[in-house]
């Protein structure tokens, strides 16, 4: 597919045109909401990739998880977030553009390619959203994360009025 011709569909049109399906939204593990929607901006709470069974997928970055295993797991986290979205606000149709992504990496001390991973959900979303998926963000490295997954990415997505 190429630029021109994705340039006219709608963003749930060019998420069936890539072949994209989305996984169940995940439910919160704690007292939160995955998505909080104040005005014309959508704050998704951080997501975690998760396997075909559900469940999170772990390890340390630049030990037993290659940079390029880890842009699969953004990949993987930023379908979540799409995923949230869409039960946030019934059609990813309603997005106007990507604001800001915050991502974390679960990594060795020595590591220091946090943006190549975190270019998994980036990536992403340019595929889907073209120019206005392209945003603001940061790419960190964490020690830990929740249940010991290999990434976390939360988002603010700007919404059409």
């Amino acid at each position: 597919m190429d630029m021109d011709s994705r340039a006219h569909m709608t963003n749930e049109e060019r998420l069936a045109a890539l072949r994209i399906e989305l996984p169940t939204s995940p439910k919160p593990v704690a007292r939160f909401a995955n998505a909080k929607r104040i005005g014309q901006t959508l704050y998704l709470s951080g997501q975690i990739p998760r396997g075909r069974d559900g469940a999170p997928i772990t390890g340390v970055v630049g030990d037993d998880i290659s940079r390029a295993e880890a842009y699969d797991h953004a990949r993987l986290a930023g379908l979540a977030l799409l995923a949230v979205a869409r039960d946030a606000i019934g059609s990813l149709d309603q997005v106007a553009g990507v604001s800001k992504l915050f991502g974390m990496v679960r990594a060795t001390p020595d590591f220091a390619d946090h943006p190549a991973v975190i270019d998994g959900c980036s990536d992403l979303f340019a595929d889907i959203f073209g120019e206005a998926g392209i945003h603001a963000r940061s790419a960190v490295g964490m020690g830990s994360l929740p249940m010991q997954a290999t990434v976390e990415i939360e988002a603010i997505f700007e919404l059409h009025g």
